[in-house]
């Protein structure tokens, strides 16, 4: 065999990337899934820019607004990241009365579920600790394991039901959270972390589901007979039923969805806001056929990973998981992102993982 030598300085200079690759391929396990075909932009579905004309509120230089609460006073509160790819730290912003932001107060890691209990304690979820309580500037660790002693690295979706309990989503007990690990969930399709319920007055966790496919947002019924929790990476909400003939059983609140589900909150007409991260894409439905190109692509560098689209969209869902009204920004120019969705004084607020502000639009 002839070799070319003049070539193998080249060779030993992609060495070190060749064999990046290969660890990286190595530390993924994903499993091939059939998406069905993403539905079009048409009918109930056909795209407008309603979120366009939306103001947007800076967030200090934080990033990552992920969920809205309102204290009894009227102020919004939100848990930010201090940058776009680093999650260990971050604050907890409060919305003046002339909308502006203001620093309430920092945190060592990003709060991404929050909730205030019925002595106006600020119940929150934050990477890579577990549940808080924050109340007259204390701050109480409340829960940092699952009910099978698992850490609580990835909670989401938190909420409150009218006897104290604790409802919320942990998307990993193995890894804190990356733009990387966020790849891996969506890639490797199989189902990690889970739903739980917490009663701080037993101190005692409950498992309400052992694995879901990126849980993310969580939600309370307005009667609390069941929950609602996105599944990002399926294009799905399932529905817990927590009350009546059907507790303790789940089914497919809205299947095949357009985009990456993210946050859900109830509106006040009775029905459920559902933000989105972007919206589908066609070659990853294709790609997760292919366990083996998932590995391929999973172990590239960060700069040759494949970035969400720029697409604003939010869904107003019935009590049955049917759409009824969809608001869209397709350039995304306006409204890069609406992960994060919460209804207040008649408006809409939309924040994102990685944005840098809050959007406000009147509802119309």
């Amino acid at each position: 065999m002839k070799v070319n030598i003049k070539s193998m300085p080249k060779v030993f200079a992609f060495l070190p990337l060749i064999g990046l690759v290969f660890l990286s391929s190595c530390s993924i396990r994903p499993v091939a899934w059939n998406p069905l075909p993403a539905p079009a932009f048409e009918s109930e579905l056909e795209l407008n820019t309603e979120l366009v004309a939306s103001k947007k509120i800076d967030l200090l230089g934080y990033y990552g607004a992920e969920d809205f609460v309102v204290d009894s006073e009227g102020f919004l509160y939100t848990g930010v990241h201090s940058s776009p790819t680093d999650f260990s730290s971050g604050a907890i912003l409060r919305f003046k009365k002339d909308g502006s932001a203001e620093e309430f107060m920092k945190t060592s890691g990003w709060i991404t579920g929050m909730s205030f209990d019925q002595t106006g304690g600020l119940v929150a979820l934050m990477h890579g600790v577990g549940l808080l309580r924050i109340q007259a500037g204390r701050v109480d660790t409340l829960l940092t394991h699952t009910s099978d002693g698992k850490p609580l690295l990835m909670g989401a979706g938190l909420k409150i039901d009218q006897e104290g309990m604790i409802y919320f989503t942990n998307l990993s007990s193995t890894n804190k959270p990356s733009p990387k690990y966020f790849n891996k969930l969506i890639l490797e399709m199989k189902p990690t972390g889970g739903v739980y319920r917490y009663d701080p007055k037993l101190d005692l966790v409950t498992e309400i589901s052992s694995g879901n496919y990126f849980g993310n947002g969580l939600e309370l019924s307005e009667n609390e007979d069941f929950l609602l929790v996105s599944e990002t990476s399926k294009y799905r909400i399932l529905k817990y039923w927590l009350k009546g003939p059907k507790a303790g059983t789940k089914e497919v609140f809205a299947d095949n969805l357009p985009g990456f589900p993210n946050n859900i909150s109830r509106a006040k007409n009775g029905n459920y806001w559902l933000g989105f991260t972007t919206k589908r894409n066609m070659q990853l439905d294709q790609l997760h056929l292919k366990p083996g190109m998932k590995k391929i692509v999973y172990s590239l560098p960060s700069f040759l990973q494949p970035a969400p689209e720029a697409f604003g969209m939010v869904l107003e869902l019935d009590d049955s998981g049917k759409i009824t009204r969809a608001l869209f920004d397709p350039s995304g120019e306006t409204v890069k992102e609406a992960g994060a969705v919460f209804e207040n004084e008649g408006c809409l607020f939309l924040g994102g993982d990685v944005v840098q502000y809050v959007s406000k639009i009147k509802i119309k």
